[in-house]
C-alpha cells in the first residue's frame, strides 16, 4: 500500500488548523488516515513552538517504511531533522508569458510612435510660429525700403 505523509483540514472558516498524519494515497484528504503524527496550526505567529507539533520517532519509522511526505510536510520534515529536502528553484516562473511579452513590446512601440508623433507636432508648430515672425519681419523690412521712398516723393 502506497502511504503518504500529508496534512488533513480542520478548524472552522477561515481558521485552519491541520492534523499531520500518514494515510493511504488514495483515500480523501480529510478522510481515513492510518496514524496521527502531528499537528500544524498556520495561524500561530512564526516563533511559536506550537505551530508545528511533530513526533519525531513516528515520522522517521514511517519515512523509513516507505512514505512520501507531501511538500508542506516535507518542509517540517526537514525542520525538524528527519529528511532531507533539496531546496527548489524556477527562475522562469516569474517570467511573463509570450502573449503578455508580445502586448508589451506592442505597448512601448505605439508609446514611442506618439512620443515621436509629439515631438513632430512641436516642431511644426515651433515651425509655424517661425515662418510668421519671419513673414511679419520681411514686410516690416519692405514697408521700411517703402516708406524712405514715399518720404522722398513727397519731399
Amino acid at each position: 500500500m502506497a502511504t503518504s505523509i500529508r496534512l488533513s483540514r480542520g478548524g472552522s472558516k477561515k481558521r485552519p488548523y491541520y492534523r499531520i498524519v500518514v494515510a493511504d494515497s488514495r483515500a480523501p484528504r480529510d478522510g481515513k488516515f492510518i496514524e496521527r503524527i502531528g499537528s500544524y496550526n498556520p495561524v500561530l505567529p512564526k516563533g511559536d513552538e506550537k505551530r508545528v507539533v511533530l513526533d519525531v520517532e513516528r515520522a522517521k519509522h514511517w519515512v523509513a517504511a516507505g512514505a512520501q511526505p507531501t511538500d508542506r510536510v516535507a518542509r517540517f520534515l526537514d525542520a525538524a531533522g528527519v529528511k532531507e529536502r533539496a531546496a527548489r528553484s524556477n527562475p522562469k516562473k516569474a517570467e511573463p508569458g509570450q502573449k503578455a511579452k508580445d502586448r508589451a513590446e506592442d505597448r512601448a512601440a505605439k508609446a514611442a510612435e506618439a512620443v515621436e508623433a509629439a515631438e513632430a507636432a512641436k516642431a511644426a508648430a515651433a515651425e509655424a510660429a517661425a515662418a510668421p515672425a519671419e513673414e511679419a519681419a520681411a514686410e516690416e523690412a519692405a514697408a521700411e525700403e517703402a516708406a524712405p521712398a514715399e518720404e522722398s516723393a513727397e519731399g
